[in-house]
């Protein structure tokens, strides 16, 4: 029922203390809900950290990043609770394309595997366009780690499409990234040929993706020479380049990983995501633990 004021100086003033109370309780109740929180009032020195080969006990040296990508296989309910507390965003690896030997599920999925990939003897493309494979990608491995309590997938090696490329193998890739892209934000890995193939047949790529994160467009690593750190070539530059620049015209976030020491290569990169509104990381080693 509407309460009816009469129109008084006193009844005004009492009105107008009464709004004054009300206002601090609701100011008092906004801020024991969302101001005092410490998630609420972090404040983060990087936008992005990859620490894919970190430990659980190397949680208390991300507290400076605040999108975090890690192997959530190997930490707990807990941990990724911790970080979420904390105010972190977290993005789990999957590998949507490929297995490692070292995974638990390895012999599960042995039969379905193809060639040896390159530079990583202990890992195998997969046939994604298998059923059994899709639904355990897509919805088993998927949900284990949501239950964690992830925010969505760091996904990699949809490049099994560059090695395999007929409409079966697309087809596999897009059923996969659309399962987790219903659960949650889905930042491929690289994923050029696929991404642009599904880019310009569909005009979108909202279905399979939230963001890219694009390795190696300043930097390079001389795998003939001891892994190397190395400047990138020109034509190699440009063409990724090339590639943020078709995700970021469908309005999708772009994440560059570079791997380097060299102080004048670092200064290009920050000033080149600073000008495009990418976020960055970027390290002086493969190991991709913290730093």
């Amino acid at each position: 029922m509407k309460m009816q004021v009469k129109n008084t100086k006193q009844n005004k003033t009492y009105l107008a203390a009464g709004i004054g109370i009300l206002c601090l309780l609701l100011f008092a109740l906004f801020l024991g809900h969302h101001g005092t929180s410490e998630a609420a009032q972090k404040k983060f020195t990087y936008e992005y950290g990859v620490f894919l080969n970190a430990e659980p006990k190397d949680i208390p040296r991300m507290k400076d990043y605040r999108i975090i990508v890690l192997d959530a296989q190997y930490y707990s309910k807990k941990n990724i609770t911790k970080l979420k507390k904390a105010g972190h965003t977290v993005l789990s690896y999957i590998n949507l394309g490929s297995i490692e030997e070292f995974r638990p599920y390895y012999k599960d999925y042995e039969d379905l595997t193809l060639s040896v990939y390159e530079n990583w003897e202990d890992e195998r493309w997969v046939d994604v366009t298998k059923k059994r494979w899709q639904n355990f990608v897509g919805k088993t491995l998927a949900n284990r780690l949501l239950k964690k309590g992830v925010d969505g997938f760091f996904v990699d090696n949809t490049d099994v499409y560059y090695h395999y490329k007929t409409k079966a193998v697309f087809k596999g890739v897009t059923n996969i990234l659309k399962k987790l892209k219903k659960k949650g934000y889905v930042l491929i890995n690289g994923g050029d040929t696929y991404v642009k193939a599904y880019g310009k047949k569909y005009k979108t790529l909202k279905p399979i993706l939230s963001g890219v994160n694009q390795e190696t467009i300043f930097s390079a690593v001389d795998w003939e020479n001891g892994r190397e750190l190395i400047a990138n070539d020109d034509e190699n530059r440009r063409y990724f380049k090339s590639y943020v620049k078709f995700v970021k015209s469908f309005k999708k976030d772009v994440y560059l990983l570079e791997y380097t020491k060299d102080k004048s290569l670092i200064k290009k990169i920050k000033s080149y995501c600073r000008k495009n509104k990418f976020k960055y990381y970027i390290t002086d080693t493969l190991d991709l633990t913290v730093p």
